[in-house]
């Protein structure tokens, strides 16, 4: 029988052993910094006018933080390196996981989101949005470290990450205009344009140019040894930051709206549930093999929440209940996508996918 050990590619081993301890303990830090966000909130009354002051505005409604955009753009960008335009060509190779996990990001998934808003969260606009946002937008950044942690196939995860990259500038703002459309949501359809050409189509326009520029410069061995590492960790720096800004601004709403909280929370949770059932059962029945199977389930399932958050800001502004929601987004999507690597790890030991053979080094091109 395949031991689970010899399932893992040698290269993806290192790449495994590579993240720091820091990085392992990711949800730990999001707890201390949501934590110390709300604390600031009450402590410094004063800090939520002066962060909402700092921002630039394009109507009397609409308009983003500066601190906030600055750390979302960080956040943003060491994504848009991992964009691997050579690797597209392998989609003819074996398709098939990569249009599963397109069905599930952007036809299950925010269809089954923007229903359970409507059916949980009657009367509270901002709060649909918010779960509507979340649904929309596939990841395209934590998801490599998901990938890594799940022992999926690495090849795999980047082809479909540089490729919701594209699907999300096509998409993104169609998409959530339909479905809170469908709902009579009044939503600010230019400030969804604009949050997408600040988080999505600037980081990319930089990645790639960056990208370029220092591998014809520096070579491709210090571009991956170096200097993406080094901007990753800035920007999961930048992460925590925002966390604390958006909580130090939302730490009375999220105070004195707990019922508010535990609304959203429902259509997210439950989301989360029926999109990974769906996945699992997919993938199972088209017969998978693990290392494709775990990387279209955790991609299927996982969420863009810093467009998310980004978008709802720029819409609904800094302490607005939307701004809440997307940010509650993120606090369950964190432990979930973590307990979705084990399940994967479970549900190999147990076989419910066909075994990578080999030791596991085929790639997305041999299975």
């Amino acid at each position: 029988m395949e031991s689970e050990k010899d399932d893992v590619a040698p290269k993806e081993k290192s790449e495994q052993e590579g993240l720091s301890k820091f990085e392992k303990f990711l949800p730990l830090w999001i707890a201390i910094c949501i934590a110390a966000g709300v604390i600031i909130s009450i402590t410094i009354p004063g800090i939520s006018i002066i962060i909402d002051s700092l921002q630039i505005r394009w109507s009397p409604t609409s308009g983003i933080s500066i601190p906030i955009a600055i750390c979302l753009f960080i956040m943003m960008y060491p994504a848009m390196l991992n964009i691997q335009i050579s690797e597209l060509k392998k989609l003819g190779k074996n398709p098939l996981p990569i249009i599963l996990t397109l069905v599930s990001n952007w036809l299950v998934a925010p269809f089954i989101g923007a229903a359970l808003a409507a059916i949980f969260l009657p009367g509270l606009p901002e709060l649909k949005v918010a779960v509507i946002l979340l649904a929309s937008s596939p990841c395209t950044a934590m998801v490599l470290v998901w990938g890594y942690l799940a022992e999926g196939n690495q090849e795999q995860n980047v082809i479909t990450t540089s490729v919701n990259t594209i699907t999300i500038i096509i998409g993104y703002v169609p998409l959530v205009a339909f479905l809170t459309g469908i709902q009579s949501i009044p939503v600010d359809r230019v400030s969804l344009l604009i949050s997408l050409i600040i988080f999505i189509g600037c980081p990319l326009v930089l990645g790639i140019t960056s990208k370029k520029i220092l591998i014809k410069k520096k070579g491709e061995e210090w571009f991956n040894d170096v200097y993406r590492p080094a901007v990753g960790k800035i920007a999961i720096a930048a992460l925590l930051m925002t966390l604390v800004v958006l909580f130090s601004m939302n730490g009375t709403t999220l105070i004195f709206n707990p019922d508010k909280l535990i609304l959203v929370s429902i259509p997210l949770l439950v989301g989360f549930a029926m999109v990974v059932g769906y996945n699992l059962i997919v993938t199972k029945l088209v017969r998978l093999k693990y290392r494709e199977a775990v990387i279209t389930v955790i991609i299927g399932s996982s969420s863009h929440f810093e467009i998310a958050i980004a978008t709802a800001i720029s819409i609904y502004g800094l302490g607005s209940l939307a701004a809440l929601g997307t940010t509650m987004g993120l606090f369950w999507e964190v432990p979930i996508m973590l307990s979705l690597v084990y399940l994967g790890k479970f549900l190999r030991r147990k076989r419910f996918w066909l075994p990578n053979e080999n030791n596991g080094e085929k790639s997305i091109e041999q299975t």
